[in-house]
């Protein structure tokens, strides 16, 4: 494994593993545990949303899952204003961090007022998809050769590329930094260059996390109950 980049939230590395086992742990990500809400009591809502279309916003805002959380944990939340305009995420009060503060829920005209209560619990996203903790997805590395007088401008359109000498001309590696080949072949054939393009077997991984988990928690998590089912499935097999 190569790390290419990482940010808070996000993650792209290099590795030679084998596509059908990224594929599978892409699947594992829903198996990850997220905290989310689960039960809402609305006591009081005189918008112009219904009730249930404000619950279903509700249990898509991300909340902070502390490792300390199991099964049993319920948080209780509330949320109530009666303030003209919008009605945001920063809204919900209780022991769970909302990770993104302006997450419009409702809005209230004068004279209109929303209250609530809600449980949030830890789920998977296989079983819902507000407890989906990140995505991630993949290509193949590719290697671009062309002529050797586009190198300045490719790098000044995309700074990020790996671009090296070879020969007479260079090779430009997708390397995940940003989506490269169609802009580099727009560049050689918009100057009648050639440019060819080889395919790799390893792979570029671009794991991004939706902010409930630390975006390596999410990848190890995924790894280990992987590599749990797959010692269950050999065990079945002896």
């Amino acid at each position: 494994m190569k790390l290419i980049k990482q940010e808070q939230d996000k993650m792209i590395f290099e590795t030679d593993l084998d596509i059908s086992l990224a594929n599978a742990l892409r699947r594992y990500l829903n198996e990850v545990p997220t905290l989310a809400v689960e039960e809402i009591e609305i006591s009081k809502n005189s918008s112009s949303i219904y009730d249930e279309i404000v619950s279903h916003r509700l249990g898509l805002i991300p909340l902070k899952t502390e490792k300390s959380m199991n099964d049993k944990t319920a948080i209780k939340l509330k949320m109530s204003s009666k303030a003209l305009g919008f009605v945001f995420s920063q809204d919900i009060k209780g022991e769970a961090k909302v990770i993104y503060d302006k997450i419009p829920v409702t809005y209230l005209d004068e004279d209109q007022e929303i209250s609530l209560t809600a449980i949030a619990k830890l789920g998977k996203g296989k079983e819902h998809s507000k407890h989906t903790p990140g995505l991630m997805y993949y290509r193949n590395v590719s290697e671009m050769n062309t002529d050797k007088s586009l190198k300045g401008e490719i790098l000044s359109i995309v700074p990020e590329a790996e671009v090296k000498e070879k020969g007479n001309g260079i090779m430009i590696i997708d390397n995940g930094a940003k989506e490269i080949c169609d802009l580099v072949t727009g560049i050689a054939e918009s100057k009648g260059m050639k440019i060819e393009t080889e395919v790799k077997d390893n792979l570029v991984v671009n794991l991004e996390s939706f902010g409930q988990l630390e975006i390596k928690d999410i990848l190890k998590k995924a790894i280990g109950v992987l590599q749990k089912d797959l010692s269950e499935v050999g065990k079945k097999l002896k």
